[in-house]
C-alpha cells in the first residue's frame, strides 16, 4: 500500500477524524482514506462542506503537520498549525524592522531578480527541445528571453532608502518582464487553449484557472517554509501591506512559481491532460485533484542547489532560514533561489 504524505480531502459532505494514529477520511458509512500521521506531512482540504474533528486537529499539530483550506478556485483562506511554531519573537523583531532600511532595498532586488531569471530559465529549458523541430518556435523564444535577462540586468540600478522608496520603479520591471515571459509561454504551448493571456483575479479560462489554483497549493507550501524559519508570512518588502494579504508569503513565492507551477502546469497541458470544468465554470473536482498531486509531487523531486541534490521542498525551507538569518544579521547577503535549465 502506497504511504500517503498529503492527505486532500476533496468531496463535499466527507468527514475527518482520527482513528488511532490515522486520519479517516468518512462520507455517511463510507471509509474513502485512511493516513497513518506517522508518515502524514500535510492535509489539504480543498472543498465546501467538509468537517474536521478537533481530535484530528490536535493530532495533526501535536506533530507539526499543516491543515491547509483552499476555495475551488485555489485560493488559501485559513491554515492550522501548532500555537508553538509562531512563539518565535527575535526574528520576527529584525524582520518587522528591516523593512525601513537597506535590507529591505536588498530583498526586493533579490526576490525580483530571482523571479525574472527564473522566467528566463523556464523558457530555455522549454525551448531548447525545439531547436531542431520548430526552429521558428525557439528563435521566438530566445528574443523573448533577451528580453528578460535585460530587465533583470536593470534591477540593480534601482536603489532608496527603504523597500517603499523603490517598489513602484520594482514592479514596473516586474510588469513588463511578465508581459514578454507570458508571451512566450504562449508561443510554447501546444494544446488550442485560446488563451486570453494571463489572468489572476475573475479568470474564466481553464489554462489560467489552474495556474491560479497550484498557486494557491504552492501558497501554503511558502507559508510553512516562513512559519518554520520563525518568520511573519503577513510582513512583506516587496508586495505592499494589506489587511489578510500574506505579503512575505508573495514576496519568497515568487523564486518558486516558475520551476513548480508554470513547468508544472505547462507540461501537462502540452502532454495532453484535459483541463475540464464543471457546470459552474469551475475546473473539475478531479482536475483540481490531480494539479494538487502534480504540484506536491513536484515539491518532492530533486534539484541542484548550493552544489548538491535537493528536493524542492527542502530548497524552499532553505531559502526561508537563509532569509531569516539575513534579517537577523547572521548572514551578509539574501540570494534568491534560481533553477537551473
Amino acid at each position: 500500500m502506497a504511504i500517503i504524505r498529503y492527505l486532500i480531502v476533496d468531496q463535499f459532505g466527507t468527514m475527518v477524524r482520527k482513528h488511532s494514529e490515522r486520519l479517516r477520511v468518512v462520507k455517511g458509512k463510507e471509509k474513502l482514506a485512511e493516513a497513518p500521521l506517522l508518515h502524514l506531512e500535510a492535509v489539504l482540504i480543498t472543498s465546501n462542506g467538509v468537517a474536521i474533528s478537533s481530535d484530528a486537529i490536535r493530532g495533526c499539530t501535536e506533530r507539526g503537520i499543516p491543515v491547509y483550506f483552499l476555495s475551488s478556485h485555489g485560493k488559501p483562506y485559513a491554515t492550522v498549525y501548532s500555537q508553538a511554531l509562531t512563539g518565535t519573537i527575535a526574528t520576527r523583531r529584525a524582520q518587522l524592522l528591516a523593512y525601513n532600511d537597506t535590507r529591505g532595498v536588498r530583498l526586493v532586488h533579490a526576490f525580483v531578480t530571482g523571479k525574472l531569471q527564473n522566467q528566463a530559465n523556464l523558457l530555455r529549458y522549454m525551448g531548447k527541445y525545439r531547436k531542431e523541430r520548430e526552429p521558428d518556435v525557439f528563435d521566438a523564444v530566445q528574443i523573448v528571453i533577451m528580453e528578460i535577462d535585460g530587465l533583470a540586468n536593470s534591477i540593480e540600478q534601482i536603489q532608496g532608502e527603504n523597500a517603499a522608496a523603490i517598489r513602484e520603479s520594482i514592479l514596473n520591471i516586474e510588469g513588463r518582464a511578465a508581459q514578454s515571459y507570458w508571451e512566450g509561454i504562449r508561443i510554447l504551448l501546444k494544446a488550442n487553449l485560446d488563451w486570453p493571456g494571463r489572468r489572476t483575479r475573475g479568470a474564466t479560462d481553464s489554462f489560467n484557472m489552474a495556474l491560479n489554483y497550484a498557486y494557491g497549493v504552492l501558497y501554503g507550501q511558502v507559508e510553512r517554509a516562513l512559519v518554520l524559519a520563525g518568520l511573519d508570512p503577513y510582513a512583506g518588502f516587496l508586495h505592499a501591506d494589506r489587511p489578510g494579504k500574506p505579503s512575505l508569503s508573495l514576496d519568497l513565492i515568487e523564486e518558486f512559481r516558475q520551476q513548480v507551477v508554470d513547468r508544472t502546469i505547462v507540461g501537462m497541458v502540452n502532454k495532453g491532460t484535459k483541463l475540464e470544468t464543471d457546470s459552474g465554470g469551475r475546473l473539475a473536482m478531479e482536475v483540481r485533484k490531480r494539479i494538487a498531486e502534480k504540484v506536491l509531487a513536484r515539491m518532492d523531486s530533486p534539484m541542484r542547489y548550493e552544489g548538491k541534490r535537493f528536493s524542492v521542498r527542502s530548497v524552499l525551507q532553505s531559502q526561508a532560514r537563509h532569509l531569516a538569518t539575513f534579517l537577523r544579521g547572521e548572514r551578509t547577503t539574501y540570494r534568491p533561489f534560481v533553477g537551473g535549465w
